[in-house]
């Protein structure tokens, strides 16, 4: 039989997972219909490995088999070899993982599938290593196995009688909609679903679950954040505020550097897998502000704000935008014990020795550098090495040292900033310097949201990458944004999760900022949304376009119609980022206010009426379309500024009071002012957040409303949002 792929093709690509890739003796294609023609030709099954760049595991079994010959032989003869790189196409991480959730209960990455050549599963799993290991069969041996089943006719038939249905049940889970839709959700669901995630949290490390792995979740914080500040009930504040003490003072936060890991293997918090992903420093950032917001402590504002020191200072290009990862692992500093100084070891950026300690920092710095992160002898992670975690409160190390704890504060940011220094000079991470424009939409939310809270000059961060996605990756003429851009290279078009979130960001962005542009970038995203992904007649906003859409582009391939999916997928859960079609659904009500229509409000009632029952029955797992639903029911809170220049006190008086999703809105002081803004919006009339709210006597004037009813004019911030107090 003549091998059916001539080389590896990764070559041409410009993702840096495939591109880790090239070099391997397995003869991979890329995804598409050429990979899929060419198992049809040779009437052979196709392998597809979905991973990303930054992915310790995909590492791993790049290392042991796809680098390895005879693997790699086994894979050219008898399969059609596909590598998807699951940033770059999420529609077919998700179809697939779906099957793998189906049938094995679980998932992860690298995720393996062996599919018919019309791209059907027939066979999946995770992980597979060179050998035998416990219950799971070695890969090569599983690709001989899965090879010869395919030459026996009857094993091919019942191969495929099992392909059809793992994948007709898949397309039923990710393509449902119900006949009708539903009665909308009922009040107080957001308080069903906190009630839920009390029944899950641990009570003695915070987070979800009593056992690791923990991820960080920060959906659920916000949800117990919410309902705490609404009910006013402690135990719902506390377990908010665990979570967020657990993860800031365990070694999934870098207790040197800033920012947060992915998350971590243990209860504790204590040591993570390693690597960085731009979406949870976006995420946890904004939990961690509103955590601050409410309860006032300062410590949440540090983490927040050296998360986003992180992504400015390691993630950022310097044109704005935000690169996607670091990866876990990297070769050790010289010097450390027990490693060769080529060998890519998880974590050896990060974690320190007693020594290493010693040899930046003389006594008493270094003893107490050593007391404060828990490195000693030993060490708590491999090779005696220790992952910094607060292991020692300030006021235990003040009381042993007999210091003040504004002493001990002081002297610990002058070890840390030497330790820092230090670990600079460390052989880094590899960086993933793809710019997704979904990605970017969550981190222009956070630094937008820094602003208010924390400094203004956040703000020029959030507006610098808007703009840097914008000129890069959208064209004002079709309306078409494209997903990735790496070095002037850009694929496309995007999925749902690239125009809702960078919609929400733009949104945020014109929030703190009054830049009208921002406004009528999220507003001409939304009108996308509906136009490319809404289907009316199912009543929902599904993850890839309308099949056959080109988006914008004349003989474009199009992410959803390219004949190699076997579904067309919703995004119903919150998983490590949020729900696109929950994020979509709620910022199209919170767009609604700028338009003189029903537009956008109809579409989002539509989508939390088909999905209630969904959301009833699993609150806890939708929590965006639970946030979503709270909008559409209340209308949310929102504050419009009529000024000329909104004065910086109110934007402060605004960070300071917890005010969860509520939507901002400056507008210039007079109706005369406000018909440029309105030309620009294509709208003859103001919209009601706007309309009848000019300043009052020529002086900066605010409305606060909640629930569709709004107070009087006020020139005094404190005032107006006294009103929402009033009703409380």
């Amino acid at each position: 039989m003549s091998q059916p792929t001539e080389r590896n093709r990764l070559d041409e690509e410009s993702s840096p997972y495939l591109q880790q890739h090239a070099d391997n003796p397995v003869n991979w294609q890329p995804w598409g219909e050429e990979a899929f023609d060419l198992a049809r030709e040779h009437d052979i099954p196709v392998f597809v490995s979905i991973g990303y760049s930054s992915c310790h595991w995909c590492h791993v079994m790049e290392e042991e088999s796809f680098a390895d010959e005879e693997a790699a032989a086994l894979l050219n003869e008898s399969f059609v070899p596909v590598k998807v790189d699951r940033e770059e196409r999420p529609d077919v991480d998700s179809t697939f993982m779906t099957v793998s959730q189906l049938v094995t209960g679980g998932g992860g990455w690298p995720l393996s599938a062996w599919c018919t050549p019309d791209g059907e599963p027939f066979y999946v799993g995770t992980y597979f290593p060179p050998e035998p290991r416990g219950n799971r069969p070695s890969f090569p041996e599983l690709c001989r196995r899965i090879a010869d089943s395919w030459a026996d006719p009857e094993q091919r038939a019942e191969m495929e009688r099992r392909a059809e249905q793992w994948t007709a049940s898949a397309r039923d889970e990710l393509e449902s909609v119900p006949d009708a839709p539903g009665e909308p959700p009922e009040p107080g669901l957001l308080d069903e679903a906190a009630a839920a995630a009390m029944r899950s949290t641990d009570t003695e490390h915070g987070g979800f679950g009593t056992s690791g792995p923990k991820f960080p979740m920060p959906g659920r914080v916000d949800l117990l954040l919410r309902a705490a500040g609404r009910t006013g009930r402690g135990d719902l504040l506390n377990a908010a505020t665990r979570t967020l003490d657990g993860m800031a003072s365990g070694g999934m936060y870098d207790q040197i550097g800033g920012g947060f890991h992915r998350y971590a293997v243990d209860r504790s918090w204590t040591i993570p897998h390693f690597e960085k992903m731009l979406y949870d420093n976006a995420e946890l950032p904004m939990v961690y502000l509103d955590g601050h917001r409410l309860t006032g402590d300062p410590r949440y504002a540090q983490v927040a704000a050296e998360s986003l020191t992180f992504l400015e200072r390691e993630l950022r290009h310097p044109d704005g935008g935000f690169f996607s990862t670091l990866d876990a692992r990297s070769r050790p500093p010289s010097g450390r014990s027990g490693s060769s100084s080529d060998e890519q070891r998880e974590g050896a950026f990060y974690a320190w020795t007693p020594a290493e300690v010693d040899a930046v920092l003389d006594d008493p710095l270094a003893d107490l550098a050593k007391s404060r992160y828990g490195i000693r002898s030993g060490g708590n992670f491999e090779r005696g090495t220790t992952v910094p975690t607060v292991a020692t409160s300030i006021d235990a190390l003040a009381a042993e040292r007999d210091r003040s704890a504004e002493a001990i504060e002081e002297a610990l940011a002058e070890a840390r900033d030497a330790l820092f220094d230090a670990r600079e000079d460390r052989p880094r991470p590899a960086r993933d310097e793809k710019v997704l424009a979904s990605w970017n939409g969550r981190a222009i939310s956070a630094f937008a949201a820094a602003g208010t809270v924390l400094d203004d000059a956040y703000t020029d961060l959030a507006i610098d990458a808007l703009e840097f996605c914008r000129d890069r990756l959208y064209d004002a003429e079709t309306g078409r944004l494209d997903r990735r851009w790496i070095d002037g290279d850009v694929a496309g078009p995007g999925y749902l999760d690239d125009y809702a979130f960078l919609a929400r960001g733009a949104l945020n962005a014109y929030g703190a900022t009054g830049d009208i542009d921002a406004l009528v970038f999220a507003v001409a995203l939304a009108d996308e949304i509906v136009e490319e992904f809404y289907d009316a007649d199912d009543g929902t906003i599904y993850f890839t376009r309308h099949a056959g859409s080109d988006g914008g582009v004349a003989g474009s391939p199009d992410s959803s119609g390219d004949g190699t999916l076997f579904a067309r997928p919703q995004e119903f859960a919150d998983r490590s980022t949020p729900s696109s079609l929950g994020v979509a659904a709620d910022t199209l009500a919170a767009l609604d206010g700028f338009r003189i229509d029903d537009r956008f409000r109809s579409v989002a009632e539509t989508v939390v009426r088909t999905h209630a029952d969904r959301i009833r029955a699993s609150p806890l797992e939708h929590v965006s379309l639970v946030r979503a639903a709270e909008r559409v029911e209340s209308g949310g809170i929102e504050v419009t500024f009529a000024a000329e220049a909104v004065p910086r006190a109110w934007y402060e008086a605004l960070g300071e009071r917890y005010l969860p999703g509520a939507t901002v809105a400056p507008r210039p002081p007079t109706a005369a002012g406000l018909d440029e803004w309105l030309d620009r919006l294509g709208l003859d009339t103001a919209p009601p957040i706007w309309k009848d709210r000019d300043a009052e006597g020529g002086d900066p004037t605010v409305y606060v409303c909640e629930g569709f009813a709004c107070s009087p004019p006020r020139s005094d911030v404190d005032a107006a949002l006294s009103w929402l107090d009033d009703r409380a």
